[in-house]
């Protein structure tokens, strides 16, 4: 059931909020749009002034009624969709996790939400500023952002130089490093930027931690660990979100796609320090049918033009998918 109380009532957005509604796993009427979304029998999808039209149920992860979205076709209009149901400024939004209302890494939305699955939206709450001294050449963090401009921290490498400064917490958002304003710069470009930061000496950082209802304050969390159960969606259609392009209904991730993604998540944690499952799958989906590396590099560059990859972290990626086909992890 909803998460505390809603004290703010605004005509707008009342036609986008249902009252006193029960939150049990799934959503009503998603199981019977699923069906009418995907076309069994394998024919081309119906024009899209013809097909239904998905719902999905959202909720503020700090406490709100629930809330009906739809029409959306990547995280920003995600964002505001979700910004117009309950009033307020889509840039509030640092990031969502699906079927949870807890920062939990392991259910933050990326690329795929499951047509059965719950959006929880997580908003600004406490700004914090935080000096810290870089003992070593690596922080202990890993960046990942909400697709919207945030970048914000996924995990905490437990005895890190991050790690002894208890203020920096899992689901933080960095809005400044050094003084420095980095909305709207990407994961990688952060992680780069605070790798490159000179050893020994401080630097400071300023922080926006998400919102949280009273009984979501418990001991700090290092986040989600490489090796957990990270399936995306909980029915067997998933709409996936593109940067570019619409939306699209697709069948879940099968067992060769999930370990694909996950090696390659881990290979961008490895060489990039930054997690995204979204990016992960572009990538295995790029590199499906290509024949050598070469090709798939050069694939990568049409596709993602804006990452500068490393040639040996491009070749891992293109052996780690070659070994997803072959079953050998």
């Amino acid at each position: 059931m909803p998460y505390g109380p809603w004290k703010k009532k605004n005509k707008s957005t009342k036609e986008h909020l249902v009252e006193n509604e029960e939150v049990s796993g799934g959503h009503a009427g998603a199981g019977s749009l699923a069906k009418s979304a995907v076309n069994g029998a394998g024919l081309p999808p119906p024009p899209a002034n013809l097909r239904p039209k998905l719902v999905f149920h959202t909720q503020l992860a700090h406490g709100s009624p629930t809330g009906r979205i739809e029409g959306f076709s990547n995280v920003k209009e995600l964002y505001a969709k979700i910004a117009e149901a309950f009033n307020i400024s889509a840039p509030e939004i640092l990031f969502c996790t699906l079927n949870t209302h807890k920062i939990d890494m392991e259910k933050l939305l990326g690329g795929q939400i499951g047509l059965e699955d719950f959006i929880f939206a997580h908003i600004r709450g406490l700004k914090k500023e935080v000096e810290v001294y870089k003992s070593e050449d690596a922080l202990g963090l890993t960046i990942t952002d909400n697709g919207a401009g945030f970048a914000f921290i996924k995990r905490i490498r437990e005895g890190s130089v991050a790690d002894k400064v208890k203020v920096i917490c899992v689901g933080d958002h960095i809005e400044c490093v050094n003084g420095r304003n980095i909305v709207g710069t990407r994961h990688y470009e952060v992680a780069r930027m605070l790798k490159d930061l000179p050893r020994d000496k401080p630097f400071t950082l300023k922080l926006v931690e998400p919102m949280k209802a009273f009984e979501m304050l418990e001991p700090r969390s290092k986040g989600g660990k490489p090796g957990g159960d990270n399936k995306i969606g909980t029915g067997r259609s998933t709409l996936r979100l593109r940067s570019k392009g619409p939306a699209t209904v697709e069948d879940e991730p099968t067992e060769f796609e999930e370990k694909a993604i996950k090696k390659v998540d881990d290979l961008l944690e490895s060489y990039m320090g930054i997690r995204d499952t979204e990016l992960a799958a572009t990538m295995v989906e790029v590199g499906r049918d290509k024949k050598n590396p070469d090709e798939f590099a050069m694939a990568l560059d049409q596709t993602l033009g804006d990452f500068a990859f490393p040639d040996e972290f491009v070749f891992d990626v293109w052996g780690a998918i070659g070994d997803a086909k072959q079953g050998r992890f």
